[in-house]
């Protein structure tokens, strides 16, 4: 299937087929995160499993973003040259080689290889949300067909820590993990038939040493995620950083010299895509803290179970869930500055609240806390994305 759907039709009526498309890409996306989520309960299990400590558990989570960031620039490659149908399948396929080797990593060492697998799916397929509903739907219903996509993204860090923590403390760690895996084989045969291809390929070449520059300034995460086990002035953590950090101005300078930049940084330009980036990276850099350190918070010092843990966590996707779709309405009629700032400062006072939790902080009040910071992030993200996004052209 070549034939490609990029507009909607010209009395703004949403087809079957634009919805299908959707669907199917937010799917795969939706499981990339609820792989992500599940992986939180799981994190004091396979620590004891592996005879590891936090500090070298929490790779299990830092990894995904880091891999997943530096595939970022590489995806815009990637979506420029093949066709849709063809990165989601094998996105998809690479997601789930990832996830069958986390089930049944002999040690630590494999279990990382298969996050890494994951996360390089999981970097391709993220993208895609972005980008598909913005060449399929007009933009007048951008904010709401986002909003919507929001619901099924929501329902990822709903499902996630309740369904995890319950296979986990009932069957174990691995049992959870490759369960994941027919669900990814699932989404490949609905992609088979409900997928089409959307927008205009343009065969750029891929420069090298942009690749290279672009995963070498993950030496910039890797420094300050090391930073809390060695110390900042531990020599490999200071080395990681700066090269980090020269590589990243390598990288800069590199994209606006050369004819097919691997990132358009041109369009940081554009002030309302480059403040949308800023305050969404910010958005969130922040509910990653959250998402990695709750979990260890509830069962190591609170003495939560990992079913319990993920109840605790569930009324805050919850309300991701209702919130989504209502700030995707509310984007359409009203704009984003409004409802933008109150989900800021919603969400900027929770994590403050979070940030006092003591060992007799109670589970519920935790819960309560995570909820609010949950509700600020769905008022917030999807509204200023949007908005960013909006004020660029498609290409």
């Amino acid at each position: 299937m070549s034939d490609n759907c990029t507009v909607a039709p010209a009395n703004g009526r949403i087809t079957g087929t634009q919805i299908r498309i959707v669907a199917v890409v937010v799917l795969g996306a939706f499981l990339a995160l609820l792989n992500q989520t599940v992986m939180s309960p799981a994190l004091p299990v396979i620590m004891s499993d592996f005879a590891i400590d936090a500090s070298t558990a929490q790779w299990i989570m830092s990894i995904y973003p880091l891999v997943s960031g530096i595939m970022v620039p590489v995806s815009a490659f990637l979506i420029d040259k093949f066709s849709t149908r063809a990165l989601f399948f094998g996105a998809t396929l690479v997601f789930a080689l990832g996830t069958l080797l986390c089930a049944a990593a002999p040690d630590f060492l494999f279990l990382i290889i298969g996050r890494v697998l994951q996360a390089a799916g999981s970097g391709v397929l993220m993208p895609l949300v972005s980008v598909v509903p913005m060449l399929v739907f007009p933009v007048e219903k951008r904010g709401t067909a986002m909003g919507m996509a929001g619901i099924v993204m929501s329902a990822g860090p709903a499902v996630g820590p309740v369904v995890g923590g319950a296979v986990i403390d009932t069957y174990g760690w691995r049992t959870m993990i490759g369960a994941i895996v027919p669900l990814a084989i699932l989404v490949l045969v609905l992609g088979v038939f409900m997928l089409k291809n959307v927008g205009e390929l343009k065969n750029p070449k891929l420069d090298l040493p942009s690749v290279v520059l672009s995963i070498a300034f993950g030496g910039l995460l890797y420094g300050f995620s090391s930073a809390s086990s060695m110390g900042w002035g531990n020599p490999v953590v200071l080395g990681s950083i700066v090269a980090g950090v020269v590589c990243l101005v390598l990288f800069v300078v590199r994209q606006g010299k050369i004819e097919d930049p691997l990132l358009q940084l041109g369009t940081l330009k554009t002030r309302e895509f480059r403040v949308a980036a800023i305050i969404v990276t910010l958005i969130n850099a922040a509910c990653l803290v959250t998402n990695t350190l709750l979990p260890l918070l509830l069962q190591t010092s609170l003495g939560a179970s990992a079913f319990e843990t993920g109840m605790a966590m569930l009324p805050a996707a919850a309300v991701g869930i209702i919130i989504s779709p209502i700030s995707g309405v509310v984007f359409d009629k009203f704009g984003p500055r409004a409802i933008s700032i109150v989900g800021l400062a919603l969400m900027t006072g929770a994590l403050f609240l979070l940030s006092l939790s003591t060992v007799n902080t109670p589970i519920l009040v935790v819960a309560l806390f995570c909820m609010l910071q949950s509700a600020g992030q769905s008022l917030a993200n999807m509204p200023v994305n949007t908005w960013g996004v909006n004020a660029l052209k498609n290409d």
